[in-house]
């Protein structure tokens, strides 16, 4: 009996260890990362540090922040704008990154590369995804943000404006359509990564991704690994113009039967999020939205 006083010192000492790492790992945790994006109007010369071959015509550049410890600070569903001058010509072009405010150091952007002679329509090819391409490594660009009419404020909230001046609409949804072309994927990829890690949202989201090609779908592994994981938030569903036999998606332009098929049906809480080419949004997206009774007020192309 007489270890006794010593047995409860012992566990006073354990409680209290534990409450301060608890206390100490909290205060740490919650300890805000310094934001790269501190004012809208400015810009920010961001270095390029690396980049990557994604596909034939699509690499990653990879931009550092001004500290190891820094992040981008950009909300979800809002992007950030590039600019150069390129021949004499300022050029302003509009990204979303595929990093997130989890990402420390850096930010990372999925560019397709219009080059020259490529297309017949646009023979000079693009300029700002041909300027980052001849960058090099150390090479800074100048960015700007955050910038956007939407952005999800969490728990199936999203703050949508018509203008940019405009005051912001609340819109409340059970749940997302999303429907990208090519590298209109990377808003959607922002999205249904910050919805799947967030185990209290139980926002239910579904992508329909159309490309040219199986070779071009971006991100596919990203996605892949989001819909594997996360069966009960995200369903995913693709259709290319041309397919091998193996192919087990959709083929051709996105169409009335994939929409009824692969995305949830309209409803008073059903948001449907368009990013593409502006001819799939407006000859093959919005009819069939019209034609399946998905309303106009709450539909939204980024």
């Amino acid at each position: 009996m007489e270890s006794l006083p010593v047995v409860e010192a012992g566990i006073a000492l354990t409680t209290l260890v534990i409450v301060f790492y608890f206390y100490y790992k909290k205060s740490h945790s919650t300890k805000k990362s310094p934001k790269t994006l501190i004012d809208s109007s400015e810009k920010y010369a961001l270095p390029l540090k690396e980049v990557e071959v994604v596909s034939h015509d699509t690499k990653r550049f990879r931009f550092g922040l001004p500290s190891e410890k820094h992040v981008l600070g950009l909300p979800v569903g809002q992007h950030i704008t590039l600019t150069a001058k390129i021949s004499d010509e300022l050029v302003i072009r509009s990204y979303t990154p595929i990093t997130s405010d989890d990402d420390h150091g850096y930010v990372d952007l999925i560019v397709k590369i219009y080059r020259k002679n490529t297309h017949p329509k646009f023979p000079d090819g693009g300029k700002m995804s041909q300027y980052l391409e001849n960058l090099k490594l150390g090479d800074t660009i100048d960015v700007r943000g955050p910038s956007g009419k939407l952005q999800y404020l969490g728990h199936g909230k999203f703050s949508v404006k018509n203008l940019r001046k405009d005051p912001p609409t609340i819109v409340q949804a059970k749940y997302v359509n999303m429907i990208a072309g090519g590298t209109g994927i990377t808003p959607m990829l922002q999205l249904i990564r910050h919805v799947c890690k967030d185990s209290t949202d139980n926002t239910h989201l579904a992508l329909l991704f159309a490309n040219q090609t199986e070779s071009d779908i971006l991100v596919r592994n990203e996605l892949e690994e989001e819909a594997k994981n996360f069966p009960q938030k995200f369903k995913l569903w693709y259709t290319i113009d041309t397919a091998g036999e193996e192919w087990k998606y959709s083929t051709g332009f996105v169409n009335g039967d994939m929409i009824s098929k692969h995305l949830y049906p309209p409803s008073d809480d059903t948001i449907v999020l368009m990013c593409g080419p502006p001819p799939m949004i407006k000859f093959a997206c919005n009819p069939n939205l019209d034609k399946l009774g998905y309303s106009e007020k709450l539909r939204f192309v980024y």
